[in-house]
Order: C-alpha cells, then sequence, then structure tokens
C-alpha cells in the first residue's frame, strides 16, 4: 500500500510540476534566429530565378487580360459579363486582405522577438483599421477636391448665357452638364480606386517578394512558385478590371502594368541582394513587415467591399435581374474560395 502510494506521490509531483513549468517550456521553443532544414543556396538561388520568370508572366497576364476583353463589346461596363468578372475580382482581393495578409501581420507583430511596446496589443488589426479609415479620407477630399474643381470650371463666365437661347434649349444644355459631370465623377472615382488598388497590392508584393528572396530553402521555395505566381495571376485580374474603367491613356496602362508586373521579381531580386545579412526574425524586419502587411491588408479589405462591391452590388441593374446577381455572388465566392485554397497549399 505504501508503494502504490508513493507512486501516486511520485505521479501527482510530476503532473504539478509539467503544469507548472508549461509556459517556460513552450516558450523555450520559440527562437528568434533563423532556422533552415536544407540550406543550398545554390540550389535555392536556381529556384528564385524560376521564380522571377514565372511570377513575372503570371503578373502580366492576369493585369492584362481585362484590359483586352476591355474592347469586347459585350463585356463593356454595365455590361452583364462584366458585374460577374469585376465580382470574382473582388472575391480575389478580399481574400487576399484577410487571409494572405492580415494573418502574417499579426504573427509578425505579436512575435515574442518584439519587446514593448509591441507585445500586449493587437497592432496588426489596428493598423489595418487606421489604414482602411485613412483610404476613405483620401478617396473622399481627392474626390471631393476635383468635384469642386469642376464646379468652378462649370460656372457661367458671362450672365447673358442664361438668357440667351429659348427655354427648351436651356433645360437640354443644363441636363447635358450635368450627365457630363456625372460621368466625370464616376472617371475621377475609377481612377482613385485603380491608383489606391494598386498601392495597396504592390506594398505586398514587395513584402512577399523579399521574403522568397532572402530564403535560402529550397522545400521553402519550391510550392511558393506556383502560389504566388497564380496569387499574382488573380490579384492582377482584379487591378487589370480597375485600370480599364479608369479609362487612362496608353502610357499611363503601361506604367501601371509595368509597375504592378515587375514589383513582386524586384522583391525577389532585393531578397537575394541581401539574403546574407539579412534575418527575418530580428525585430527591425518583423516590424517593418507586420507594419505593411498590415496597411496593405486594411487597404485591401477596404478597397473590395466598399469600392468593388458595394457599388455593383447596389446596382439597379444588378438588382433586377436575379439571373445576374446570383451569378455575381457565386463569382465572388469562387474568387475568394480560390484564394483561400491558394493559402492552404502555399501555406499562406
Amino acid at each position: 500500500m505504501s508503494k502504490v502510494q508513493s507512486y501516486s506521490n511520485t505521479t501527482l509531483t510530476l503532473l504539478c510540476l509539467c503544469v507548472l513549468f508549461q509556459p517556460i517550456l513552450v516558450h523555450a521553443k520559440c527562437t528568434c534566429e533563423s532556422e533552415y532544414e536544407d540550406l543550398n543556396k545554390g540550389e535555392a538561388l536556381n529556384f528564385k530565378l524560376v521564380a522571377i520568370a514565372s511570377i513575372l508572366v503570371a503578373s502580366a497576364l492576369g493585369v492584362c487580360i481585362p484590359l483586352v476583353l476591355n474592347h469586347v463589346p459585350a463585356l463593356q461596363p454595365e455590361s452583364g459579363p462584366h458585374f460577374v468578372i469585376k465580382a470574382f475580382a473582388a472575391g480575389v482581393i478580399l481574400a487576399t486582405g484577410f487571409i494572405h495578409i492580415l494573418p502574417d501581420a499579426f504573427d509578425s507583430l505579436s512575435s515574442p522577438c518584439l519587446k514593448s511596446p509591441w507585445e500586449g496589443f493587437p497592432f496588426a488589426g489596428f493598423i489595418a483599421m487606421m489604414a482602411a479609415i485613412g483610404t476613405l479620407m483620401m478617396e473622399a477630399f481627392a474626390t471631393g477636391y476635383h468635384k469642386r474643381a469642376e464646379l468652378r470650371k462649370a460656372q457661367p463666365v458671362n450672365g447673358d448665357d442664361e438668357e440667351s437661347g429659348a427655354h427648351t434649349g436651356h433645360v437640354h444644355g443644363h441636363s447635358a452638364i450635368i450627365l457630363q459631370r456625372s460621368d466625370s465623377s464616376d472617371l475621377i472615382r475609377n481612377r482613385v480606386i485603380s491608383q489606391v488598388l494598386e498601392l495597396g497590392i504592390v506594398v505586398h508584393s514587395v513584402v512577399i517578394g523579399i521574403s522568397m528572396g532572402a530564403t535560402q530553402s529550397p522545400k521553402t521555395i519550391k510550392p511558393l512558385i506556383a502560389a504566388l505566381s497564380f496569387h499574382q495571376f488573380f490579384e492582377g485580374m482584379g487591378l487589370g478590371g480597375c485600370i480599364s474603367q479608369a479609362k487612362y491613356k496608353s502610357r499611363a496602362i503601361t506604367i501601371m502594368v509595368l509597375f504592378f508586373s515587375l514589383t513582386t521579381p524586384t522583391g525577389i531580386a532585393i531578397g537575394i541582394g541581401i539574403s546574407n545579412i539579412y534575418n527575418e526574425y530580428s525585430p527591425t524586419a518583423l516590424i517593418v513587415e507586420g507594419v505593411l502587411n498590415s496597411a496593405s491588408a486594411g487597404i485591401l479589405i477596404y478597397m473590395a467591399l466598399v469600392d468593388l462591391l458595394a457599388s455593383d452590388f447596389m446596382n439597379p441593374k444588378l438588382q433586377t435581374n436575379f439571373r445576374l446577381q446570383l451569378g455575381s455572388n457565386l463569382a465572388l465566392l469562387v474568387g475568394a474560395s480560390s484564394m483561400a485554397i491558394l493559402a492552404k497549399w502555399g501555406g499562406a
């Protein structure tokens, strides 16, 4: 009986010790040093060069397809297929913000490698929220500025303008001015949307490019090549749709396409250059990546929900056509699901 009691006491003591020291044991697993299972710089460099070519082609194709399809009469704005394609692109961008970027931002800014004031507060969510609010304010101020400028230009210089012509002609001219202002306001809004959206995508693309370029593990890079290629392709489709609606001139379109297509490959090249000195677990790297990813996530989530989805899903043409409404909702779900699957496939 004494042996049984002794074993019981020993077991109880061990259980108590495990409970007491569990936080220490768990915390001991945390490290702020880079850990690679298979360091092979030569093989990793070959995969990085393949990634640069693959992502460059995928990005260019994705952003150019909507621009080419924009010349097809059946896919013009306000057409049924246009609503469906735009809903799919919005789903891609929304999932990118929520699933690909924001979790990485939380991981970076909640790392045990960071000290005060970063610990104990959800900075990733806070920065994302402020980025979304900042995007709203910037859009409102930019659109308001352009509208006020148009109103000043449209004011009659000569007071006799109102007296000239018949009353019917005056009403017709007034209606034409209102219609012209409406079209101009929509164009300005679409241009602001395309520029802010590209900013959010580019910030994220630079971060993931540098992270991939600095990695020395072929096992880490191989699955990312296909995942990031599809990721950039779908993101490019969303951005290309917004650029096509903005009706830029050929030169501006070329600049925006090149800027998007080259961002991630450039980030990879920078990562390759700093791979010998870059430590992804250093406090500086964690803070920079976390802040940029948080801001990018906030911008993309706002753009997808407010600028891309809300305006289209509240459009009378969509609401009065049940088949079109159903198709757009399905396209939204397919777009978001596609990026969610990529996150699982590529390890997000």
